[in-house]
């Protein structure tokens, strides 16, 4: 009775955000995930804002959420954020089958992916 119903996943200076049926393969999804990894908050969503892939727009997406999550729910400072941690994983395959020549069909495989984005308060450094 005196435990708690969901503890904290994180430490008490972090705060996180999943998206978990982002379209893409996990590979294409990582390249983002990695331009974004151990950066300030404000740097990472500028380089998201302004990079060509098309999975940019979701992570930055799951980005803001994990830093309104900390303001909101955990008062942690905006300012002080830095990307902990950016982790993708597999979600569902969609399958869809394609007539082929002779009667016969092809499989098309849809990908989805999942991103797990935890952002800490970090100390100024003087």
């Amino acid at each position: 009775m005196g435990q708690v119903k969901n503890p904290r996943r994180v430490e008490e200076n972090e705060a996180l955000a999943v998206g978990t049926m982002v379209k893409g393969s996990p590979q294409k999804l990582n390249l983002v995930a990695g331009l974004i990894r151990g950066r300030r908050v404000e740097d990472a969503m500028n380089v998201l804002q302004f990079s060509k892939k098309a999975m940019a727009e979701d992570v930055r997406k799951v980005l803001a959420s994990a830093i309104a999550n900390a303001e909101n729910n955990h008062n942690l400072d905006v300012d002080a954020l830095v990307v902990a941690e950016a982790s993708v994983g597999k979600s569902i395959r969609m399958k869809r089958f394609r007539a082929r020549a002779r009667g016969r069909a092809s499989q098309i495989i849809k990908p989805f992916s999942r991103i797990r984005i935890v952002v800490r308060e970090q100390e100024e450094e003087a």
